[in-house]
């Protein structure tokens, strides 16, 4: 299940709580990150021992920068991102969102 996330504090919050979960940035006006979004979703109805949280960049864009400026990892939406142990270890945007590429890299990253 897609949990959305909208600040700095909840995120930090993951960081603390989870050892490992996938953040989506998406943007509610793209297409392309309408495409993606339903990938990932599918991923986290098949994985749903995988804790996966969203923000909507629109709606989050202090959040978006922050990680972006935390982890030198250039901003891109759509963007997904592997979280583990406070680390950025895996991400990819626009077409590379896949229900695939995302069990790829959750089993590349055990």
């Amino acid at each position: 299940m897609l949990e959305k996330i909208d600040t700095v504090e909840q995120f930090e919050d993951l960081l603390q709580k989870e050892s490992k979960f996938y953040l989506l940035k998406h943007s509610l006006t793209c297409p392309i990150s309408h495409a993606a979004y339903k990938e990932y979703e599918k991923y986290a109805d098949e994985n749903q021992e995988i804790p996966t949280y969203f923000l909507a960049v629109q709606d989050s864009r202090p959040l978006s920068n922050d990680i972006a400026e935390k982890f030198q990892i250039k901003h891109e939406s759509p963007q997904a991102i592997l979280f583990s142990n406070g680390e950025a270890k895996w991400n990819a945007s626009h077409w590379k969102i896949t229900n695939r590429s995302l069990a790829n890299a959750m089993n590349e990253n055990k």
